[in-house]
């Protein structure tokens, strides 16, 4: 074992001290400097660590792969149509929230557009309620008017060629 402020070999017992705050495993002459001094705590065994993991239930861990695009945005009124999408199945939102895997929360949230989904979630829901929530992104186009036509000169370009100017002469 080496000593954390040195580096060298601890030989004999290490001291367990505190440095500016920071709890450090130093030799003998470093823990001189230490302020305080704390105990490590006690190893916990790979039994104990089996033994609790075996009284949690394990949930079967479901990665689904899902292509995501930056170019889609959610539709405008994406609220009314999952409200209304969602009363023509008959589903209430906790019904709707358990065949998503979401909080009936977040499908409140959706329906008065107090949130906007995130591209998977929107996906959850077209599939599930059949309806179209994302739309690519449409760049609009820049008239004409705006495009320059004719650059101006800027004043980084003067100072270019006045300096230019004065290394020729």
């Amino acid at each position: 074992m080496r000593c954390e402020v040195c580096g060298r070999e601890i030989i004999g017992k290490p001291h367990y001290v505190i440095i500016e705050g920071a709890k450090l495993i130093t030799c003998g002459e470093c823990a001189k400097l230490g302020s305080g001094e704390w105990s490590p705590k006690p190893s916990v065994s790979s039994l104990d660590i089996k033994m609790r993991a075996s009284r949690i239930p394990k949930r079967k861990a479901t990665v689904k792969n899902i292509d995501i695009q930056e170019d889609v945005t959610v539709i405008e009124n994406f609220g009314s149509l999952v409200r209304n999408a969602r009363q023509k199945m008959g589903l209430s939102q906790e019904d709707l929230g358990r065949k998503i895997g979401e909080k009936t929360s977040v499908i409140k949230r959706i329906e008065v557009e107090k949130i906007i989904p995130h591209e998977q979630l929107a996906r959850k829901l077209e599939h599930a309620l059949g309806i179209k929530l994302l739309v690519p992104v449409v760049e609009p186009e820049v008239p004409a008017s705006l495009h320059p036509t004719r650059r101006e000169v800027t004043l980084g370009e003067i100072v270019q060629l006045k300096e230019s100017k004065r290394r020729k002469t």
